[in-house]
Order: structure tokens, then sequence, then C-alpha cells
């Protein structure tokens, strides 16, 4: 049985800041990602998703601030992403006029997604903990 939970979390200021600076760099790498997915199909190379997700781990390895983030929230981006891909080309199958994804400006990305783990939940106190966040 699949379960889905949404959690409106009413943070401290100090988990806030780490909160914000999470989504601020989920949506610096969903931006790099479509950045890479654009650059391959002008070139003329088929990109997928398995390819994106290599390039995480080598910007884990390049950059400092990607290993802030748990790193089911970074694949999670990368699922999301791929997600809106094959929805535009679904419309696009359908007859239906679509321009390309758009990169995300600051503040039009709020979303930290933990799908299967890096979270706990304390039902007697009411807390839900967070991996690399608190």
């Amino acid at each position: 049985m699949l379960r889905n939970y949404k959690f409106r979390l009413y943070p401290n200021i100090k988990v806030e800041k780490i909160l914000e600076e999470h989504i601020e760099i989920n949506r610096c790498l969903y931006n790099r990602l479509l950045e890479e997915i654009n650059k391959a199909r002008e070139e003329g190379k088929k990109i997928m998703q398995k390819d994106t997700q290599t390039l995480i781990v080598k910007l884990k390895k390049e950059e400092s601030k990607f290993q802030k983030v748990y790193s089911k929230v970074l694949q999670m981006t990368n699922y999301q992403l791929w997600c809106n891909v094959r929805n535009l080309s679904q419309l696009k199958k359908n007859g239906k006029k679509i321009g390309k994804l758009r990169y995300k400006k600051r503040g039009r990305w709020k979303i930290l997604n933990y799908n299967q783990s890096g979270f706990s939940i304390n039902t007697k106190s009411n807390y839900i903990s967070l991996s690399k966040i608190g």
C-alpha cells in the first residue's frame, strides 16, 4: 500500500535559512540539468534521464554546494525535470503548440521532495526531521 504525506513546516529561523538554501540549490540544479538537455539537443545528441543522473554525481564532486543537499532530493529534482520534458513531448504529439521548458527564476522553485528516505516522523512530539537540515 502506498502512502503519501504532505507536511506544512513551521521552522525556526535557523532551519528556515537552511531550507531556503537547499531550495535554491535544487533550483540551480534544475536549471543546470535543463541547460545540459538543451545543449545536447542543439548538438543533435540524444540525452536521457540516466545521463543527467550521472551528471549529478559529477556535480557533487565538483561543487561542494550540491553535497549539502540529501542525494534523494537531488534525484527527485532530476525526476521532476524529466517528467516536465515527457509532459511537453506528449502535448506536442497531441498536436498542441508548445515552447521550451523555462529556467526557474529565484522564488519559482519551492519544493524539496523526500520520496523514500532521509526523513523521520516523530508522532509523539509532532516533529519531522529532514536529513541534512534538522
